[in-house]
């Protein structure tokens, strides 16, 4: 159970779990996009601490289209997709 989480930096992202009783929401087919919200030295950073205890998907590099991207889904089963021009 989490009461509240925030991550927080140049961008802060915030969350809850609902109060018992209350109905919840399941996502499915939902990635959570952190692209160029950052420096690209934060948002490795932030890759590598979402990859703690999760899977990563794809690694952060450099494509061949030119931009560098990635996604790992977290601990929590959250999917992200992190990346920068």
């Amino acid at each position: 159970m989490l009461a509240h989480g925030v991550l927080s930096g140049l961008v802060a992202l915030g969350g809850s779990d609902a109060p018992a009783g209350e109905t919840t929401l399941k996502l499915e087919g939902v990635r959570l996009a952190l692209l160029g919200t950052a420096e690209p030295d934060v948002l490795h950073e932030w890759f590598d601490r979402l990859s703690n205890g999760g899977v990563v998907l794809d690694p952060l590099a450099p494509k061949p289209w030119g931009a560098s991207d990635g996604q790992v889904v977290d601990r929590h089963g959250f999917h992200w997709l992190i990346g920068y021009e």
